[in-house]
């Protein structure tokens, strides 16, 4: 059994998860059908967008904001931010510019989520 509060809403319902001997995932505590979903998700495959920064090369600012487009397996997380941590973009960089394409074979693009110049 798990014990979580759902934040897919602001209610923050202390849930409980089970899961059955034939595999069947359980829900209690669960306000509303998303919350029910929410609870199953994470108990199975909890997932996660990651936010960070990157290096940038010639801009007008030294870091850019970047995110996963998608969620990613919360146990792929250190692999996505070691494969941010060791790149370093050039400016010019536009907001939702693929700064890393499937990022730690994830599937996943990292994107920028801040405009950064070139220095003239």
């Amino acid at each position: 059994m798990k014990e979580m509060i759902c934040i897919v809403c602001p209610m923050g319902c202390r849930m409980k998860v089970e899961q059955d001997d034939n595999g069947e995932i359980h829900v209690s505590g669960n306000a509303c059908k998303r919350g029910e979903r929410y609870g199953k998700l994470e108990f199975s495959h909890p997932e996660r967008t990651v936010t960070s920064s990157m290096r940038v090369i010639g801009g007008d600012y030294p870091l850019v904001s970047i995110k996963t487009a998608d969620n990613v397996p919360k146990d792929c997380i250190d692999d996505v931010l070691k494969a941010i941590n060791s790149k370093a973009v050039t400016a010019p960089i536009m907001v939702g510019d693929v700064l890393i394409p499937n990022v730690a074979g994830t599937g996943i693009n990292v994107v920028a989520t801040r405009k950064i110049s070139a220095l003239t």
